[in-house]
């Protein structure tokens, strides 16, 4: 498609004649091929304001009065009335493939550039760094190009439009709504506009066309090099050379040359091959990302440099070996996450500072894989990926959710996704951290997935390729277009068992397996424990890092406008602000907080499972305890401990707490050793703990020295049983049998309900729940007993289709009142979120001091990241402020705690086992009412929750609910607390 003659005689405007948002086959026009060469160090950025108009389709005439758009930047970030919209499958127009509705927002771009006097002579290039979701380029009113892929860059050669020394008009038309929308239907925001850098820049028409490198852990060094002349035959003489880390690709640095394939360039189209091998080369891999500088240059017959392209490469090997996935040769867990390109203020647009500090965050949390979903990210998320440590699965801008059966194999689209492919691995090819191609996503399967496949497997054999569309059909399957069984969110049985069934092919690791919306990612350390103890089992990546909460002006809870002020920096937003989802920003058609499904709040808050997840992947661990010494061993791949530093602590259940510096044992990847206890465990105090509190012994890249890594942590010795004595006193109750106490405003009283969280509503488990009545249970007392100063409350809390039974027992202790509880569930209720007591205390008690999990929340399938310890915080920081209001806040396995006002008077409770408690300003029924935060008005007193039982948080909003064992059965539950007054 880079003739224009093709368009028949009377073409005015070949970018309007072609009419590209409409016909599939139209990839591209006058584009240039994709490449390796990065020509983004120091090409001048055309970023900052430029004119810009809005128009209601693409062929309308333009016209009016112009406004300004900031590019890079969508215009459905500025002040525009095309506002995002958000859906997850359901595209946002009815027209089937390839069609396009008629009223299709139109952004034209326009802005003047000058270009340099001693351009003259040169080949000028135009780089647009993505627009979605095609581009339309003219210079001068000169038609110049097109593209579509709304994550690459298009590039376009403008040697014979624009004139050196003089100022020429460049516009740039971005259509929102193509045939391309259809294979870009992602789950995110919809956008328009340029969400990347345009860059201008110059160079010799003779020059460096791509660059393939070739760089095996062996240290044998191989660069293939395509050269190109703009203007014609290429002349004789010119030759390249070649350098790492500053030694030539020369005899000097044991340059074949007899291996060399024709240095001196001779054609039109030149090839030349560079060979070296590195002496004792240091290998990359995520754990140890050692870099070296490559410099390849073009040389004029004269010896001067025409051309130049500077690269960062790392020597690694990846290849599969019948089921398992190696680095180095080595068998690596992928413990990793989907990343989309995205930022709360600017919609697609992010910076190098945002990117860094994306991977810094997952760095720091024990990630060690990206998957790009569902596109080619931001070149520099790459060179951050290699320099910092992260296995990529770079995966193509190919997503037809809604439309995937036809789209698979219908011909019109094969150009497109070939296209799309390829242009990927050609511009990502040289990065290290790049282990896997991926074709796309949730697209079915059919023969344009697999003429991409055959591309792949031709020009880069060197890397697996993963599509979970092909591998879903069969996970043991050998003949279709995915070396990696790759499904999404499949039940963990069904991993464990494929692996251990004798007919698995191939590495099983999932492309997503554990949905991250609200509060969420139950079960993750099941998984793991599964995944460390299954061969054939490798993996796989959480969905997904960001919240993709977008913020909002509000207004007497009405929104008012995009972005402004307001962010903190604990995931809440300042007062007039909220974080917007689907259906904010007035769409009728719209999947509402499903786009808020990251381990991460839209300003890169860690949400709490994050510290889950960075102890399952903890570089050294506790093993075991025994004969007086502790089992330590290292879980990493290719690293010893020597980067690390600890201190012990021993805690004890009376509050006593010792610490002590730790020596870690010298360990290779793998291996264990014992190491003396480094305390002396006292005879008393109850029940005792021991945590190594591991931090980095120097700085990192990615994080300062003394920065916390793990906290490992094992049990010394159990609780010792101490039983209440009853008093002399007597226990005030009211008439319903309601314990009266002077710090309690409302008694305590059974509770099966908790607000709802996205898992519970999309699971169908919160339906089901409202069905029985149990966000409204109707308390019946059926007997008040008093006895020698114990009351016995009997109650019925009837639901719809069921009535518990509950018995209260009320004892006068020293300093205070016993409380024994006992329900008992009817087979109807044979799944319900919590069993428990709730009681409201009066206010200014706001220090929650607390002996178990924390300090961060934990549940009872995600308690694997809080460590037990005495912890101290104010109430209002219990709360974690997932973006749709739901159950939150809770901690897990808690022995005793205090609430206090700042005169130290207050209440403590005591518990009969470790239990899951919540304390927080809000009633379940606040939170369940609420769609966004800036809706609560926090209650002037705590709401507290001691549950029995509490059910697990799972996935199942999108994925696999929690396990049987962690549910909440019918029947008899027992439990008891002890109240007194500080």
């Amino acid at each position: 498609m880079n003739d224009p003659s093709i368009l028949g005689p009377g073409a005015v405007d070949p970018l309007i004649a072609l009419r590209p948002w409409e016909a599939p086959e139209v990839t591209s026009w006058g584009r240039l091929p994709m490449n390796a060469v990065d020509r983004r160090s120091g090409a001048p950025p055309l970023d900052g304001d430029w004119r810009f108009q809005l128009l209601l389709a693409p062929d309308a005439p333009v016209g009016g009065a112009w406004s300004s758009a900031r590019v890079p930047g969508v215009w459905t970030m500025q002040d525009t009335d095309d506002l995002p919209q958000y859906l997850n499958i359901r595209m946002p127009f009815a027209e089937f493939p390839p069609g396009s509705p008629a009223a299709n927002p139109t952004g034209v771009y326009e802005r003047e550039v000058d270009v340099p006097a001693e351009w003259a002579g040169r080949r000028i290039v135009l780089q647009v760094g993505a627009a979605e979701s095609v581009l339309l380029v003219h210079v001068d009113g000169r038609p110049v190009g097109i593209s579509k892929d709304s994550h690459l860059a298009a590039e376009f050669d403008l040697s014979d439009v624009v004139r050196p020394g003089e100022r020429a008009t460049v516009r740039l038309t971005v259509v929102k709504w193509s045939d391309a929308s259809h294979i870009e239907d992602q789950d995110q925001w919809w956008h328009g506009g340029i969400t990347r850098s345009v860059l201008l820049y110059a160079g010799h028409p003779l020059h460096l066309a791509d660059v393939t490198v070739r760089a095996p852990y062996s240290g044998e060094l191989r660069v293939d090099c395509r050269v190109r002349d703009a203007g014609g035959a290429l002349p004789e003489g010119w030759y390249l050379t070649g350098e790492v880390d500053g030694r030539p690709l020369t005899q000097d640095t044991e340059l074949d040359r007899a291996n060399v394939e024709d240095e001196r360039v001779s054609d039109f189209l030149g090839e030349a091959r560079l060979l070296t091998t590195v002496p004792e080369v240091r290998t990359w891999n995520a754990e140890t990302p050692e870099l070296y500088d490559l410099t390849v240059r073009l040389h004029r017959a004269d010896g001067t440099v025409a051309d130049t392209s500077r690269h960062r490469i790392g020597f690694r090997d990846v290849e599969i070996v019948g089921r398992d996935l190696l680095v180095n040769g080595e068998r690596v867990f992928i413990r990793g996450v989907n990343r989309h390109d995205f930022h709360p203020l600017t919609g697609r647009t992010v910076s190098y500072d945002d990117m860094r500090a994306d991977l810094v965050v997952l760095k720091r949390f024990g990630f060690n894989a990206i998957r790009t979903a569902h596109y080619p990210n931001d070149p520099a998320l790459y060179d951050l990926a290699d320099e910092l440590g992260f296995y990529v699965v770079d995966e193509a801008d190919i997503e037809s959710h809604d439309h995937a059966h036809e789209i698979a194999d219908d011909p019109r689209y094969l150009n497109a996704f070939v296209d799309r492919v390829s242009r990927m691995v050609l511009r990502d090819k040289n990065h290290p951290s790049v282990i896997i191609w991926s074709l796309g996503n949730e697209s079915d399967y059919g023969a344009n997935h697999d003429a991409a496949a055959g591309w792949v497997r031709r020009h880069d054999p060197t890397r697996p390729i993963q599509y979970e569309g092909a591998a879903k059909l069969d996970w043991a399957a050998t003949d279709d277009a995915s070396d990696i069984a790759c499904p999404m969110y499949a039940p963990l049985e069904d991993c464990v068992a494929h692996a251990r069934s004798g007919e698995q092919t191939r590495p099983l690791i999932q492309c997503e397996y554990s949905h991250a919306m609200g509060n969420s990612n139950g079960t993750l350390a099941d998984h793991w424990a599964a995944i460390e103890a299954t061969p054939g089992l490798q993996g796989g990546f959480i969905w997904e890092f960001w919240d993709h909460g977008i913020l909002q002006r509000v207004s007497n809870g009405r929104p008012v406008g995009r972005g402004g002020a307001g962010l903190y920096d604990n995931g809440v937003t300042a007062p007039g602000y909220r974080w917007a989802y689907g259906g904010d920003f007035g769409e009728p058609e719209h999947d509402g907080a499903f786009i808020a499904d990251g381990v991460v709040f839209p300003d890169r808050t860690p949400k709490p499972a994050m510290y889950e997840h960075r102890e399952l992947a903890a570089p050294v661990r506790i093993e075991c305890y025994k004969h007086e010494g502790i089992v330590l061993g290292n879980h990493q791949h290719f690293r010893g401990l020597n980067w690390l530093a600890g201190v012990w602590e021993l805690v004890l259940a009376d509050g006593r707490t010792f610490t002590a510096p730790a020596e870690l044992p010298d360990l290779c990847p793998g291996e264990t050793a014992a190491v003396p206890l480094p305390f002396e465990v006292p005879r008393d105090g109850g029940e005792v703990w021991l945590t190594l509190r591991v931090t980095t012994a120097d700085d990192e890249a990615w994080a300062p020295r003394g920065t916390e890594v793990c906290v490992p942590q094992i049990r010394l010795r159990g609780p010792a049983v101490a039983a209440e004595v009853a008093v002399d006193g007597r226990v005030e109750v009211d008439g319903e049998g309601h314990l009266v106490h002077p710090l309690l405003t409302a008694a305590p009283a059974l509770s099966l309900w908790r607000a709802p969280t996205d898992n519970d509503e999309l699971g169908g488990m919160a339906p089901r729940w409202r069905d029985w009545g149990l966000d409204a249970l109707v308390r019946k007392v059926v007997s008040v007993r008093e006895d020698a100063g114990r009351v016995t409350v009997e109650a019925e809390y009837a639901g719809t289709i069921g009535v518990v039974r509950h018995r209260q027992v009320l004892t006068a202790v020293e300093g205070g009142v016993r409380v024994e509880e006992e329900a008992e569930l009817p087979e109807a209720f044979h799944d319900v979120a919590r069993v428990g007591t709730v009681f409201e205390t009066v206010a200014g008690l706001d220090l929650l001091e607390w002996f178990g999990q924390g300090p961060w929340e934990s549940y009872p399938d995600r308690s694997g990241g809080a460590p037990v310890g005495h912890h101290s915080l104010p109430v209002d920081e219990l709360f974690t402020p997932y973006l749709r209001p739901q159950e939150s806040g809770g901690r897990h396995g808690v022995r005793r705690f205090t609430l206090s006002a700042p005169d130290a008077t207050g209440l403590m409770v005591a518990l009969d086992e470790p239990r899951q408690v919540s304390v927080t300003r809000y009633r379940a029924e606040d939170l369940t009412a609420a769609a966004h935060h800036d809706e609560l008005v926090p209650r002037p007193g705590c709401v507290v929750h001691i549950d029995a039982a509490h059910r697990g948080l799972g996935t199942a909003s999108c994925g696999p609910d929690t396990f049987p064992s962690y549910r909440v059965a019918p029947g008899i539950h027992r439990w008891s607390w002890t109240l007194r007054v500080l």
